[in-house]
């Protein structure tokens, strides 16, 4: 990974399509933030309102996570912090999710 790559913030967007199990997503709600911050990571949009102003895309429930780098997004999914409230959010909800890595600012 070069420099560059190095510098660019990354991005993670989910879509929460439906939620299956409300109590076992109350408790992912609960957990995960403190992972994220571990990452350091930051919730930049979660929920709406929101408008779609182009194309078929159907949102629910989008979340954006920001995180220093793609790396970075990566090692927090993977991650034994993150590890127990990703398991209950697979059990809790139905969602799509992507990570993408930003433009970079430097």
């Amino acid at each position: 990974m070069d420099k560059l790559e190095e510098e660019m913030a990354a991005y993670c967007i989910f879509d929460i399509k439906e939620v299956i199990d409300s109590e076992k997503m109350a408790n992912y709600r609960q957990q995960v933030g403190q992972s994220v911050a571990h990452y350091g990571g930051r919730f930049l949009a979660a929920g709406g309102p929101f408008d779609v102003v182009e194309g078929n895309w159907q949102p629910v429930y989008p979340v954006i996570i920001e995180f220093p780098d793609l790396e970075t997004a990566h090692q927090w999914s993977d991650s034994d912090e993150y590890s127990e409230a990703k398991a209950l959010r697979l059990e809790a909800a139905r969602a799509d999710a992507v990570f993408i890595a930003g433009l970079g600012s430097h």
